[in-house]
């Protein structure tokens, strides 16, 4: 009896232990929206902030996640000194990521020397929602835009060429009208002359 309550005791271990390993298996696949902000030193030049930013890049592309928007804020006053600087870079990006690269993201910038503040935070799901939704509202806005004045641009061309369709006949028209009315007036004076001479 006892050996029955034991292998009916591992089976069900091994099965919750299936279940759990599962589990992990499709949380890793959760993606979320994290907002990375940092305070870089202020004596850091352009190469640098663009090394740190690629390796930002880097990171998030090995796991899997997207970079949705950089704000670069530049150099500001900070409200207390840190490490006695008076003034900071600030940067601060919106990204998708699965919570493995978060921690990854974190040690850099621990061990990163120019960063002198950072923070990860979990973005709010009906703010994103909210956001996305106004962006894909804005460019729907501006694809119909360009797509009106590029319809309003065929039309004008469209127009100027009937307009020179209907000119183009128009001036060879009295082009043929002149070279009769300089015959008729060539021949009048003739005419007129001829009649003086009589008289």
């Amino acid at each position: 009896m006892r050996q029955q309550w034991l292998m009916l005791h591992l089976l069900w271990r091994h099965r919750v232990s299936d279940q759990k390993q599962t589990q992990r298996k499709e949380v890793d696949f959760v993606r979320r929206d994290y907002e990375l902000g940092f305070i870089l030193n202020p004596e850091a030049n352009e190469d640098q902030i663009r090394a740190l930013l690629e390796r930002i890049e880097q990171i998030v592309a090995n796991h899997g996640g997207q970079i949705v928007k950089v704000n670069q804020w530049g150099r500001r006053r900070l409200a207390y000194p840190i490490e006695r600087h008076r003034d900071g870079y600030y940067i601060f990006i919106d990204m998708i990521l699965t919570p493995e690269s978060v921690s990854e993201l974190e040690y850099t910038m621990k061990v990163t020397e120019t960063i002198l503040r950072y923070m990860v935070k979990k973005r709010d799901p009906k703010a994103v929602q909210k956001e996305r939704a106004e962006r894909a509202e804005r460019e729907a806005r501006e694809a119909r835009a360009a797509e009106a004045a590029a319809a309003a641009e065929a039309a004008k061309a469209e127009q100027a060429e009937q307009t020179e369709a209907t000119e183009a006949p128009a001036q060879e028209a009295p082009a043929e009208e002149a070279p009769q009315a300089t015959e008729e007036e060539s021949s009048t004076p003739a005419s007129s002359e001829g009649e003086s001479v009589q008289a």
